[in-house]
């Protein structure tokens, strides 16, 4: 009986690996098939800017366009290190090197970071729910204010990543970190209005890690600014205007640290 328990546990823990990594294929069809482009959408990687203390790691909110950190550059005058990647996790992930790995990546091309800016955990809850929604991650309108306690422990765990990864930069001798957090996703090419008690619960952790870490960490909220009209077809990325927002929010914390 023990045997056949654990065989079913297996079965489903390999079923939700796999409807994820299929969720994540199609995220990947969406965005290439929607530009033409033959691979996942990211600007360039720089490994060497004018400013290389200053680092930019995390997901597509940052990397598909690039305009968010093209705004940000052009407010200080100066170009900095760049290693976000759309379809990026916070840790592990199938389709992309992960937000962890990132800054790996950042310390080996050159370890003399002073100042990260970061977003990361956004797809580790998207793209499940895009899929299969396997974490019951989408709430009804008839379900406001119930969000699932298997995404509520989804997300607790997202928690402790990023906790442990703010430990690690503080342990690294990183001074700052400014760290982005999700503005509401629409119905658009997915359909993804119903994410909101989600997103809630998440940047209220991802704020409690920022607050609750060794490392000097400002959490940046872009719930009140960023609405449906600066959001892309897809329901998730900013076009030109979000971008702008989401930069207009992050300068006022990063201006005094450069």
């Amino acid at each position: 009986m023990k045997q056949r328990t654990n065989l079913s546990r297996r079965i489903q823990s390999a079923g939700f690996a796999f409807s994820k990594r299929v969720a994540a294929l199609i995220v990947v069809a969406a965005l290439t098939g929607c530009s033409g482009a033959g691979s996942l959408l990211s600007n360039p990687r720089v490994a060497d800017a004018d400013n290389d203390r200053v680092i930019t790691i995390g997901d597509s909110i940052f990397a598909l366009s690039g305009e968010l950190q093209d705004f940000l550059e052009a407010y200080a005058g100066e170009t900095f290190r760049r290693y976000t990647l759309s379809g990026a996790e916070l840790s592990g992930g199938v389709i992309a090197t992960s937000v962890v790995d990132q800054y790996a990546m950042a310390r080996a091309d050159n370890p003399d970071i002073d100042t990260v800016i970061m977003d990361g955990g956004g797809n580790d809850i998207l793209i499940p729910a895009i899929m299969f929604d396997p974490y019951d991650c989408k709430t009804q309108w008839y379900e406001f204010g119930q969000l699932s306690s298997r995404c509520k422990a989804l997300i607790d765990d997202l928690y402790v990543e990023g906790v442990n990864l703010l430990n690690d930069m503080h342990a690294d001798g990183i001074d700052h970190v400014i760290y982005l957090g999700y503005y509401y996703t629409k119905n658009g090419l997915f359909l993804l209005d119903s994410m909101e008690e989600a997103i809630d619960y998440g940047d209220t952790r991802l704020a409690q890690a920022c607050s609750y870490s060794a490392v000097d960490c400002q959490f940046v909220d872009p719930r009140p600014v960023v609405n449906d009209s600066d959001i892309v077809i897809d329901g998730i990325h900013p076009n030109t205007d979000g971008s702008r927002k989401l930069a207009n929010l992050i300068w006022p914390k990063l201006q005094p640290l450069l």
